[in-house]
């Protein structure tokens, strides 16, 4: 594998997922090396459930044990709910028009949710309203738990049925079995500005350490996020510089 390798020939992409990573503009690993998460969520505070707080943000891992839709006497006001059981407790999840969840939430599912914990004074459980949630399923859960939580996690945009899951597990592969990419910046650039190495910077991009600063993450300021926007003004500078020149010795 390199820069250039078509992306449905990378393992677990194939020709269907890499149709649709093409509908995004990522035809190659390189492409899909550029495309950066959209945000960051820290997954780190993983909890049972019943050792849960009022609000905090946590991540639970559950099973489904049942799901419905809650009539209203406003018909065009559906809400989902679905109760989840870790062992040590149960915990609500709900979902305004949340219908298409229907042939998500099927009892017996493995979930991942991420949210803000509410108490719900109504039932006297805790619950969750519409957290964002993971299916994990089968020998690819123990593989790659570690990539969806635990840590701070990056969330991509889906691209068809290439969900943020699966672009976590590609990511992680290819930055896996790529070797460290040269860096072409000048290092008398990169020590005045303070500028990370570029394959530092792209590693950081899409799986930050435990210590990252979430907040500079999120607001693309992180020294990561400064690197590659600084790289490509850098090179566009250099670009209209020698197009400059050219037109004077014309």
């Amino acid at each position: 594998m390199d820069l250039t390798t078509p992306l449905q020939y990378v393992k677990g992409v194939g020709p269907a997922r890499g149709q649709q990573l093409e509908a995004k503009g990522l035809l190659t690993v390189d492409d899909l090396l550029h495309y950066p998460p959209f945000r960051y969520e820290d997954r780190s505070n993983v909890k049972p459930i019943a050792r849960l707080a009022p609000g905090e943000m946590a991540t639970v891992v559950a099973e489904v044990r049942s799901a419905r839709m809650v009539s209203f006497r406003r018909r065009n006001v559906g809400l989902f709910e679905a109760t989840f059981l870790d062992g040590s407790a149960k915990l609500l999840g709900k979902w305004f028009q949340g219908k298409y969840l229907e042939e998500v939430f099927l009892p017996g599912r493995r979930v991942a949710l991420f949210g803000k914990v509410e108490f719900d004074s109504y039932t006297g459980n805790l619950s969750m309203m519409h957290p964002d949630y993971e299916i994990l399923s089968g020998d690819e859960e123990d593989a790659d738990a570690g990539l969806h939580t635990g840590r701070v996690v990056p969330i991509y945009e889906a691209a068809g049925k290439v969900t943020k899951r699966i672009f976590r597990r590609i990511m992680h592969q290819v930055l896996e079995a790529l070797p460290p990419q040269r860096d072409e910046m000048p290092r008398a650039v990169l020590e005045k500005y303070k500028l990370p190495d570029r394959w530092d910077a792209i590693r950081y991009l899409h799986f930050p350490p435990p210590e990252s600063d979430l907040r500079l993450l999120n607001a693309a300021r992180s020294p990561a996020h400064f690197r590659m926007i600084f790289e490509e003004f850098f090179w566009l500078e250099c670009g209209l510089t020698l197009k400059r020149n050219r037109a004077r010795a014309m």
